[in-house]
């Protein structure tokens, strides 16, 4: 059985973050494929209208272009509307059929988990990866004792083997095994006000390509 994870997201722009996202998660879920899969319109995103599909399709796929392992989807790009996870996730499990399908998310995303649509169901699809973040009081006061049944939580326990802790039915991992703290949100601010000249926040072909498109400012 492939073991297979997704992180979804904007990626506008596609960060250092998320590449140590990509390449830590796969290293500790002994995955074979990574996939990025940027959304059209993400829904909690609210009224600001991102960074063109094909810019950001653009980015990520330099981005991801050294590594094998790592793959972007135009799953979402290509429904050209917003789509919420519980109504892509099934495809995704359709695409990926046969596989150990795992579904990434960021501290932020967890903490706001009861306000994604059909959130419990979103939960009990397929096995999820929560990746913690600083400044993020990660807890699970928030949601229901059976979706709290599923969680299993790896912090401090980095050394050990992950097959100790792995759940046959579908589960919610906690990791703290990632350590990044970056934002394309004050990245695109740092860009739009001409700070960000040198940076390790950006891959160095995606800074290269948002200089030469004139992107952020």
């Amino acid at each position: 059985m492939r073991r297979i994870a997704v992180l979804g997201g904007t990626f506008d722009p596609v960060h250092s973050g998320h590449l140590t996202i990509a390449r830590t998660v796969s290293e500790r879920f002994s995955l074979e494929r990574f996939v990025f899969l940027p959304a059209f319109h993400a829904p909690h995103k609210g009224d600001r209208e991102p960074t063109s599909a094909y810019h950001r399709f653009a980015m990520l796929s330099l981005a991801a272009a050294n590594d094998p392992k790592l793959v972007v989807s135009t799953l979402e790009l290509d429904k050209r509307k917003s789509r919420y996870t519980v109504e892509t996730l099934p495809e995704l499990m359709l695409e990926y059929f046969g596989s150990k399908l795992f579904f990434v998310m960021g501290a932020d995303s967890w903490m706001d988990i009861t306000t994604w649509k059909e959130w419990e169901t979103v939960l009990t699809v397929s096995d999820h990866i929560v990746v913690t973040r600083p400044g993020y009081d990660l807890g699970f006061g928030h949601i229901t004792e059976q979706i709290r049944e599923r969680v299993v939580d790896l912090r401090g326990k980095r050394e050990k083997s992950l097959s100790e802790f792995e759940r046959e039915t579908k589960a919610i991992y906690i990791t703290d095994a990632v350590r990044f703290n970056t934002s394309a949100t004050e990245l695109r601010e740092d860009l739009s006000d001409g700070e960000l000249e040198e940076t390790d926040d950006l891959p160095v072909e995606v800074a290269k390509y948002i200089e030469k498109y004139e992107l952020y400012i």
